[in-house]
């Protein structure tokens, strides 16, 4: 696996871990993608190929050893850095299910990151996604 499909199959991994990857997490998980490199040199057709050869590694391999494949590719900044991408969409919808706890728990364990980085990036994201203002006049 590429550095390039290494660093796009960990979130990706992310929206499919719950079988439901739905339309907020897709366009989250596409648009933090299409501005980094190398994804933002592609072309569309280029960046589709990558996303539906690791949906089809998905498919085969289920999520577990789609990271267990990406994680040696990577190195330890990228990895936080996919965590971080991870753990945003799994937080997007406010609502984290069983699946995705499970998924960032084994995520954190295959990736190099320092011991407590995971459970901080995951705390950074729950705060985000907070809706605070719910039920506030005005809102």
């Amino acid at each position: 696996m590429t550095p390039a499909e290494a660093f796009a199959a960990i979130p990706l991994a992310a929206v499919c871990c719950d079988s439901n990857f739905d339309r907020e997490e897709a366009h989250i998980l596409k648009d933090q993608l299409i501005h980094r490199s190398p994804y933002r040199a592609m072309t569309p057709v280029a960046f589709a190929e990558l996303i539906d050869g690791l949906l089809r590694l998905f498919r085969r391999d289920h999520w577990q050893e789609l990271i267990r494949q990406a994680a040696p590719a990577l190195t330890a900044a990228q990895q936080e850095v996919a965590f971080g991408l991870a753990a945003q969409l799994v937080f997007c919808d406010r609502v984290v299910k069983p699946e995705e706890e499970t998924f960032l728990t084994t995520l954190g364990s295959e990736l190099s990151l320092p011991p407590g980085r995971a459970a901080q990036i995951q705390e950074v994201f729950a705060l985000l996604q907070r809706d605070v203002l719910a039920g506030e006049a005005g809102a």
